[in-house]
């Protein structure tokens, strides 16, 4: 009996983006004062309040579940950075939108809408000291366009000027 030579099946591969559906967060930028940031402190970690944005929700409407308390809701003014980075199985988007400059009265009866969560007031300084490696260029870039009046789009961590159509906000 001959001998055959054992053939490698070949096998095929798919991309490994967008398996899933994409997840999507909104962050609140909420300046206090001139120098301050209400920053969720969970686990001895601080980030900006954030959330996700459900099926048929807008970035807007889902911020207002982010913190609790606000007699008006929160005073959402606009976005500031729109942050698109894929990953392994599917695409996580992120919309930071900034409110206006509120005092620590305004920000006193807010709670988090994560219960494991507290809400503080930070000097902007202590924040980014003590902001996760991965979240501080988003924070950074989020008071930049803030300052400059505009909005800043990420791509898989780098900022795209002028944004590709895909980014635009929708």
């Amino acid at each position: 009996m001959p001998a055959t030579a054992m053939v490698p099946a070949q096998r095929r591969r798919a991309a490994y983006e967008n398996w899933r559906p994409s997840v999507i967060g909104v962050q609140l930028l909420v300046p206090v004062g001139a120098d301050c940031l209400l920053v969720a402190e969970t686990l001895g970690n601080i980030v900006l309040p954030v959330d996700a944005v459900h099926d048929g929700e807008t970035p807007w409407e889902a911020a207002q579940h982010v913190v609790r308390g606000a007699s008006n809701g929160v005073p959402v003014l606009r976005h500031v950075v729109l942050d698109q980075k894929q990953m392994r199985r599917r695409k996580v988007i992120t919309h930071v939108l900034a409110t206006a400059s509120m005092s620590r009265g305004d920000v006193a009866p807010l709670t988090y809408r994560d219960p494991r969560g507290e809400l503080r007031v930070l000097s902007t300084d202590r924040v980014i000291d003590r902001l996760p490696a991965l979240a501080k260029p988003r924070v950074l870039l989020a008071l930049q366009a803030l300052a400059v009046n505009t909005t800043a789009y990420l791509e898989d961590g780098v900022v795209q000027d002028p944004p590709p159509a895909e980014l635009a906000p929708h």
